[in-house]
């Protein structure tokens, strides 16, 4: 028997979006938006089972539809409006190895309203973990604002103020300390770090850093007519996507 990849992909997808109803299955290019990331995760070849998590009866009939090796049904209290997914990632890893009999190494998760990411970022975030040897890789952007020149807060008598100062001001945006916003598109943990204690931010997270014009984050009907513009610009370099 061959021995399995220990790589698990999880897609998490809640039906009850409330910025832009069924997003997930919304098509875009002829296709549901979480098939975008479904077939991103089966042609990268880097999983041993890619599975899909919803509470939404639609959206799982959508994941097996695509390709999803598993799909299962979220209990009701990961899938409010104010759950956190990492309590889902870690429910659909334990689901899987209680049927593959077996724990998984690594557990990368690939948000289905990121759909501008390629197999490349895939691959390279998974490479940074893998030769760091880290608890986890996350993905971000350059942020187009920073804290320590032109983005500012209320102090607590109201009046507004840099979020952030150095002990010289910074006088130029290009010289103040580089800042990312994170883009949620992919993650990369170390299972048993992560089901001990699922986190965003170890002690030794790393980043892996994405341009801006495929991070961005489907939340509304604004971000998903922009993400329309910019897939139709990378499919008109379709060659680039096969190149690990």
């Amino acid at each position: 028997m061959d021995t399995p990849i220990k790589r698990i992909c999880t897609i998490c997808a809640r039906g009850g979006s409330k910025g832009l109803k069924n997003k997930n299955i919304m098509l875009i290019q002829g296709k549901p938006l979480i098939a975008h990331t479904l077939q991103q995760a089966k042609d990268s070849k880097l999983f041993d089972a890619v599975v899909v998590s919803s509470d939404s009866d639609d959206i799982l009939k959508v994941s097996r539809e695509w390709g999803a090796d598993y799909f299962l049904k979220r209990p009701e209290e990961m899938a409010t409006d104010t759950a956190s997914k990492l309590p889902a990632i870690r429910h659909a890893v334990l689901e899987i190895e209680k049927i593959k009999k077996y724990a998984y190494e690594t557990i990368v998760d690939l948000d289905a309203t990121s759909p501008l990411r390629t197999i490349q970022d895939i691959h390279h975030a998974v490479r940074l973990f893998d030769s760091r040897k880290v608890s986890n890789v996350i993905t971000a952007a350059r942020s187009r604002h920073s804290p320590y020149f032109n983005l500012v807060e209320n102090n607590s008598e109201g009046f507004v103020r840099l979020s952030k100062n150095t002990p010289t001001p910074v006088v130029r945006r290009q010289d103040s300390p580089a800042c990312y916003d994170m883009n949620a598109s992919i993650y990369v943990w170390k299972r048993n770090r992560f089901i001990e204690n699922p986190a965003i931010f170890y002690s030794d997270t790393l980043l892996y850093e994405m341009p801006p014009e495929r991070s961005v984050d489907i939340d509304h009907d604004l971000d998903f007519e922009v993400v329309k513009l910019l897939m139709d610009r990378q499919h008109q370099n379709q060659g680039n996507y096969h190149e690990f």
